[in-house]
């Protein structure tokens, strides 16, 4: 790899795996300049999207925490957004998914909202699913009180 500071080659000095299984936290040192910095190694698996009209994409783990961006504005933080996106990353590459529909994310997504903050969870879910009237808020906000 080569040194972001002067473009030279560089030398690991420590390696760590994270605690997310698939990635590798590596310590670099410039062998010219001496500068030292730190590089993320993550396993890279193609993982396929269908798509509700039958299309499929790559997975985009940004395009989840743009959707809950959107639907948990000022409900949750940042790093609670990240985190959810890559759990549900993580549980894909971990049963060797190599395409998966748009409504399994989906209902991966609500699953983790709806254990994390309800309000949250009812805003997404109303973009999801689609929800037409009042009637289909209340039906949800029913299951949600029992």
């Amino acid at each position: 790899m080569k040194c972001p500071y002067c473009k030279k080659d560089t030398k690991v000095v420590d390696k760590r795996e994270t605690t997310d299984v698939n990635s590798t936290r590596r310590r670099r040192e410039c062998l010219k300049c001496a500068r030292r910095f730190t590089t993320y190694e993550r396993l890279e698996v193609e993982i396929t999207v269908m798509k509700k009209g039958g299309a499929t994409e790559p997975f985009n783990r940004e395009k989840i925490v743009e959707g809950l961006s959107k639907a948990c504005e000022k409900r949750l933080s940042t790093e609670q957004l990240d985190g959810i996106a890559d759990s549900i990353e993580q549980e894909l590459r971990k049963k060797d998914i190599c395409e998966v529909s748009s409504k399994k994310i989906g209902d991966m997504v609500v699953k983790r909202l709806k254990s994390i903050d309800k309000v949250a969870y009812l805003r997404f879910t109303s973009v999801y699913r689609e929800f037409e009237d009042v009637k289909m808020f209340e039906q949800e906000l029913k299951k949600l009180v029992r």
